[in-house]
């Protein structure tokens, strides 16, 4: 699907915002900006993207389309957005979960499942008359197998090894070079306004010892069967595990990390030997793209929260 002509596409997550205009005349130009603040009121943020790409290329927007993560359509009304952004053209605002920009994007209007891990990590399974979306409620209630819950977990094991509660692990040299004194690193961590983000960096460390930590392999192991988890859920909910073949995507940094990734594929596998697991033909930001054009019968519609004026 091509977007439409004068439109910004968003894909809001909590590591970074990025933003494609399209123009329907030069080659799209893309901009990234500071991830989006979950416990922070939505609209506005999404409204300072469009204002700040607007002025600085003077071009009309007559179409937003976003996936956002912490989105709910209960609680964000696009019709703020869309009179908030009129002065730069805005006649139309397509705003949903950043699972539905990571479906699209990933898989387009095919049946399956999509998981996006990066910092955080949300599920999405469409089947032939149903969605089910698994997880993604944030770092304090959910988000298992995450970016966060990683580098949550090895922080975890590097306390657990200062008090001798747990094994010693390589992560504690990785975590001394930031904190010398480890006993108040979690004073440091409390007053981080990106203390989400911060500790998420530490997963790469973590995948990086996974071949020579066991502390840090079997935080990979933990990731990858809660990321299977999801999965399989996900698949039973919408009525595709009964499919000889279901189909699965696998998407973000998390599974980008070949220690995470060669897990969740075997632990796919032992669940469903024939499992079709597929790389990802785009990605959320061209999802988000599809927002717009998406048919009246698709079963994503009631997901996507619209104002056209």
């Amino acid at each position: 699907m091509t977007p439409r002509p004068r439109s910004l596409t968003i894909d809001a997550g909590q590591t970074g915002i990025r933003a494609r205009l399209h123009t329907g005349n030069d080659r799209p130009r893309t901009f990234e900006f500071g991830g989006i603040r979950t416990d922070n009121a939505l609209i506005p943020q999404l409204g300072e993207v469009v204002a700040r790409v607007a002025e600085s290329t003077l071009a009309p927007i007559f179409t937003v389309s976003a996936g956002i993560s912490g989105f709910s359509k209960a609680e964000t009304n696009p019709d703020e957005l869309r009179n908030s952004t009129a002065g730069y053209g805005v006649h139309e605002v397509f705003l949903t979960h950043d699972s539905v920009t990571s479906y699209l994007g990933a898989l387009g209007d095919e049946r399956g499942v999509v998981v996006a891990a990066g910092t955080g990590v949300v599920t999405l399974a469409v089947g032939a008359d149903d969605v089910a979306r698994i997880d993604g409620w944030g770092n304090l209630i959910g988000d298992a197998g995450s970016g966060y819950w990683i580098g949550r977990a090895a922080l975890d094991a590097v306390m657990r090894a200062h008090d001798g509660r747990g094994p010693a692990t390589a992560l504690t040299r990785v975590v001394l070079q930031e904190f010398r004194n480890l006993e108040v690193a979690y004073l440091e961590l409390q007053s981080d306004p990106l203390r989400v983000s911060h500790i998420a960096a530490y997963s790469r460390q973590v995948t990086e010892l996974a071949g020579t930590d066991a502390v840090a392999a079997a935080i990979c192991t933990g990731a990858a069967t809660e990321l299977v988890l999801s999965a399989a859920t996900a698949l039973r909910r919408v009525g595709e595990s009964v499919r000889t073949s279901p189909v699965v995507c696998g998407i973000g940094g998390v599974l980008r990390a070949p220690e995470i990734a060669a897990r969740f594929e075997r632990g796919l596998r032992a669940l469903y030997p024939a499992v079709d697991i597929r790389p990802a033909i785009a990605n959320a930001l061209d999802g988000a793209g599809h927002l717009p054009l998406l048919a009246a019968q698709s079963v994503l519609r009631d997901r996507i929260a619209t104002s056209i004026g």
